[in-house]
C-alpha cells in the first residue's frame, strides 16, 4: 500500500506548520525549503490556496491522492455538509482512531501498527488502516506479548495526550470504544474545509 516516505521536515517547512512531528531543523528553519526559501515570494492564486489546504490535510492523514479523492466522493454522496462529512470519514479511519487513543505516537506509526496485525475490532483481527469504525465498535490490542508491549510503551509516551470525547479509552485493558461520531469542534482544526470542497468542485 502506498504511503509517503519522503522528507517530513521539508513538508513541515513547505506548509509552515508541524504536519509531521517537528524537530530542531524545523524550529531552526521555519521558512520554505530550498536555497531561495528565506527570500521566496510566491504568487498566491485561489487555486494554489485550495491546493495547499488539500495537500496539508492529505499529508496529515497519510493518504494517496486516489484514496483522498475517493473519500471525498464518498463524503459528497452522503447527506449533510460535504466538508464535515469528509473530515468525519477521515477521523473514523482505524489508523486515526488508534492514534487518537494513544496507542501510537503518530498516524504513520498507527498505520504500521494496524498493518502488522496488532489490532482487533469487535474481537476480530483487522489489518486495514482505512477500515471505518462506527459507534459501538471496540478497538483493542491483540492479546499477544509483542503487541501489548508496543502499545504499553506508546501509552507511557502519550499519557499527556487528551483522548477525544467521542472515544472512551481503557488504558489498563489496552482497548477503547467509539461512543459516537466526532462533532465538527472535535475534529482536526486548522484546515479550511470549504477551500478543499471548492478545489474538488472545479
Amino acid at each position: 500500500m502506498a504511503r509517503y516516505t519522503g522528507a517530513t521536515t521539508r513538508i513541515n517547512r513547505r506548509f509552515g506548520q508541524a504536519i509531521f512531528a517537528p524537530n530542531k531543523a524545523f524550529e531552526r528553519k521555519p521558512h520554505p525549503p530550498g536555497i531561495h526559501g528565506p527570500r521566496l515570494r510566491r504568487r498566491v492564486s485561489d487555486y494554489s490556496i485550495g491546493l495547499n489546504e488539500k495537500q496539508k490535510l492529505r499529508f496529515m492523514f497519510g493518504l494517496t491522492e486516489k484514496q483522498f479523492r475517493l473519500t471525498f466522493e464518498k463524503a459528497k454522496a452522503k447527506r449533510g455538509v460535504t466538508g464535515d462529512n469528509f473530515l468525519q470519514l477521515l477521523e473514523s479511519r482505524l489508523d486515526n482512531v488508534v492514534y487518537q487513543l494513544g496507542l501510537a505516537r503518530s498516524r504513520q506509526a498507527a498505520r504500521q501498527f494496524v498493518c502488522h496485525g496488532h489490532i482487533r475490532v469487535n474481537g476480530g483481527k483487522v489489518d486495514i488502516p482505512s477500515f471505518e469504525v462506527k459507534p459501538g465498535d471496540v478497538v483493542e490490542v491483540r492479546d499477544r506479548t509483542s503487541s501489548r508491549q508496543l502499545a504499553t510503551r506508546c501509552l507511557d509516551e502519550t499519557q499527556y495526550r487528551n483522548v477525544p470525547a467521542w472515544l472512551v479509552m481503557d488504558r489498563d485493558g489496552l482497548k477503547g470504544s467509539v461512543s459516537r461520531l466526532p462533532s465538527t469542534e472535535e475534529m482536526e482544526q486548522g484546515i479550511n474545509l470549504q477551500l478543499i470542497v471548492e478545489f474538488y468542485s472545479r
